[in-house]
């Protein structure tokens, strides 16, 4: 059988034995389209294509800048195919298994400037309810402010207790919180954020449910959810003018790149932001240098190009 016909009869046998979406199939035939390209141009039948082809391959595809992610698909279906060429005792072995697509790089955290978190955390919003306004306002300040995750941020008890995940000090100016893997750690508060969180619990006492244990509850009383925050959140952030909506993790990420830009201090980003690993933090040593590198091309006079 022709390489062609290798390749009909692999589709036809994931069509049908292993009834594969149609469009899955299509993405398959296309994998499989470019492998039969690489083959001809190498000059070898599919069936003897080696390891050391494949390899060449990837290295080809990565020059032209596919992304590794595409490459690590077009792999699964070229194994795949030489995995059931292996079964059908078509191949001795698979000339595709230990290929691996490079790594992807990580994206960049997404963090706004200092002067568009500024520009969120001064907002205010002409409404009729004073009693939301404090509440989103506080809840902008203290995500901002302590870089809290907003799984963090909604654990928050009004006072500590010994089921309370987390608390504010308010005389102290430390926030106590729960984080991931249920480690305690503690942060500073800023005096914007406590001014922001006094207003809130001046409001909240005189409003809905004021006997819930939460910090932070809904309309109708209630612990707020991640979810609802998530979505004020974006709703403030438009409304404050902002040219992208603004999530919770972003103003972590904000706060984080902030304090190193301002400090040059990983080590205390690190604790400050709970990381059990300082390679995580250092991802916003990345975003410093862009940071720098962006001010750089705006102002300098030899690095603009013509």
């Amino acid at each position: 059988m022709d390489d062609g016909g290798l390749v009909e009869k692999y589709l036809e046998h994931v069509r049908v034995q292993k009834r594969l979406a149609a469009r899955t199939v299509e993405l398959y035939a296309l994998d499989l389209q470019k492998l039969s390209e690489n083959a001809a141009k190498a000059g070898v039948p599919l069936g003897e294509v080696q390891n050391a082809h494949v390899r060449r391959w990837v290295a080809q595809m990565h020059a032209g800048r596919r992304s590794g992610r595409g490459i690590a698909l077009i792999l699964s279906g070229w194994r795949g195919f030489y995995a059931w060429l292996g079964r059908e005792g078509l191949v001795k072995s698979n000339p595709v298994q230990d290929v691996r697509a490079p790594k992807a790089a990580k994206p960049l955290p997404k963090a706004l400037s200092v002067d568009d978190a500024v520009q969120l955390a001064e907002f205010s919003e002409d409404a009729a309810d004073p009693w939301l306004e404090a509440r989103d306002a506080a809840i902008v300040e203290l995500l901002y402010g302590c870089g809290l995750r907003v799984g963090e941020l909604v654990g928050l008890d009004v006072q500590a207790s010994g089921s309370a995940k987390g608390w504010i000090d308010a005389q102290a100016g430390e926030a106590h919180v729960l984080g991931k893997g249920s480690k305690r750690r503690t942060v500073p508060v800023g005096s914007k954020a406590l001014e922001a969180l006094r207003h809130w619990l001046d409001q909240r006492a005189g409003g809905r449910a004021a006997g819930d244990a939460a910090l932070f509850i809904g309309r109708n009383g209630g612990r707020l959810s991640a979810q609802a925050i998530w979505a004020r959140l974006k709703r403030r952030s438009l409304q404050a003018g902002l040219a992208t909506p603004v999530h919770p993790h972003m103003l972590r990420h904000s706060f984080a790149s902030h304090v190193l830009q301002s400090s040059g201090d990983l080590r205390a980003v690190q604790e400050l932001l709970g990381h059990a690993n300082i390679g995580t933090t250092q991802v916003y040593t990345r975003l410093d240098f862009q940071h720098l590198a962006k001010a750089y091309d705006a102002a300098h006079p030899r690095a603009k190009r013509k």
